[in-house]
């Protein structure tokens, strides 16, 4: 009865508005805190995601019959998402237990069973959008700070609590947000925020990013409402001549992010020698190639990577050394095709369902630009198949969860913006 009589009471204003009566007012409060937390925290402080889900589990405990009807607000996202979710969590299960592995290796993927819940949890409590991109812009700037401090103490590359190339996508990741969630007239905060993101980036000295950056600028210059598609263009081609000049010719720039590295690395590459860093990842391409060949069904199992680099000879010889114990592929199709087969490049759907449904999200939105949460959606999935092309995104436990988490927020929202639309467009 109890649950009712807060059901009735959320609902006697507008539908689509803010949650009234106490007890959902203070969840939809608690909500908008955890949409500034999720991006302004999960860099700066060592426990990244936790606040943001205490305040989901807390918010949701208040209100639960305020979820179980927000499925009603747009059910075909959701049930999408869902049926996503359960079948990463069997391929997952199935490869564990085919293995006789512990069901930590699968830790990664049960992520996924968030995805739903965050969508419904956005959809009941409808928090305001602009405190995500408060929240992305605190977590650009404050990461950069810890960043800059951090390599002015010494450190040859910016990492705060997780590795150089986990921060730097992960920023990328919320340039996305600072971008594409912006409100009306607020270019000068965009552009502060996207300096400090990029700042971060070369203090990491990570270079897998850059082709996940340049599609962020170029969807950024063909979305304004500027003069014409040329005359943006032309800016754009401007803007990345200037930084190609200052990264080419500023030896301290050149040096962090490490392009007299890059071009050791060819070198060595050219004479045979894969023990650089473009040499492993190059290395690792060709062991999940064959791997998958020996192995096209099952894999040699999720999470086991290393496995397959027992291949190579020097690894067989001299099992101390280091590029044969780095976990992952380096490569998100590469992985899951060593570790589990033809199932594994079916996981393609992780990145390939959510950007369908983005898609339609943006198409259903009523906006006449690519902006909102469906846009932002849109280019976070192609943001980590890019960066993808470099790491293993799910073999980490950061970008693992900011992906579902982010994915369920941006569902969550552009549902609701979809319904407002459709309700003031409504005779």
């Amino acid at each position: 009865m109890a649950v009712s009589q807060h059901n009735l009471e959320s609902t006697a204003g507008d539908p689509l508005g803010v949650p009234v009566g106490g007890r959902p007012r203070a969840a939809h409060w608690l909500a908008q805190i955890g949409l500034f937390c999720m991006p302004a925290l999960v860099l700066t402080i060592p426990i990244n995601l936790l606040p943001y889900a205490l305040l989901l589990l807390v918010s949701t405990a208040m209100v639960p019959g305020l979820l179980w009807q927000a499925r009603r607000m747009d059910v075909e996202p959701i049930k999408i998402l869902s049926w996503l979710m359960l079948a990463v969590l069997v391929m997952g299960i199935v490869s564990v237990v085919q293995f006789e592995q512990g069901l930590r290796d699968v830790d990664n993927r049960s992520r996924f069973l968030v995805i739903p819940w965050i969508a419904l949890w956005v959809c009941a409590l409808r928090p305001d959008m602009r405190w995500l991109w408060r929240g992305a812009l605190a977590g650009l700037l404050g990461t950069f700070l810890l960043s800059a401090l951090q390599v002015y103490q010494g450190a040859p590359r910016a990492e705060l609590s997780t590795n150089a190339i986990v921060l730097a996508d992960i920023v990328m990741m919320l340039m996305v947000l600072a971008v594409f969630c912006r409100p009306s007239r607020r270019w000068s905060l965009v552009i502060v925020g996207m300096a400090a993101g990029c700042g971060t980036i070369i203090l990491t000295g990570s270079r897998g990013v850059f082709a996940a950056l340049l599609a962020l600028l170029v969807v950024l210059a063909l979305s304004l409402r500027w003069r014409t598609g040329v005359a943006r263009l032309s800016v754009l081609a401007g803007m990345l001549a200037i930084g190609a000049t200052l990264l080419l010719s500023v030896p301290e720039l050149r040096h962090q992010v490490r392009l007299s590295e890059l071009h050791s690395d060819v070198q060595r590459m050219e004479q045979g020698d894969s023990d650089s860093s473009a040499g492993a990842r190059v290395e690792r391409l060709q062991v999940a190639w064959e791997t998958f060949l020996d192995h096209p069904l099952t894999g040699v199992g999720i999470g086991h990577f290393d496995t397959a680099m027992k291949r190579v000879p020097v690894c067989r010889e001299n099992p101390q050394e280091i590029r044969c114990h780095l976990r992952h592929a380096h490569n998100d199709l590469a992985e899951w095709a060593a570790t589990q087969g033809v199932p594994g490049v079916l996981l393609l759907a992780v990145y390939g369902v959510p950007l369908w449904v983005f898609v339609r999200l943006h198409r259903r939105s009523g906006r006449s630009t690519f902006r909102g949460p469906a846009a932002a959606g849109v280019m976070v999935v192609v943001s980590y198949i890019l960066c993808g092309l470099t790491q293993s995104m799910f073999a980490h436990q950061m970008t693992a969860s900011f992906y579902v988490t982010i994915v369920g927020l941006l569902t969550g929202l552009s549902i609701v913006e979809g319904a407002r639309h459709r309700a003031e467009n409504a005779p």
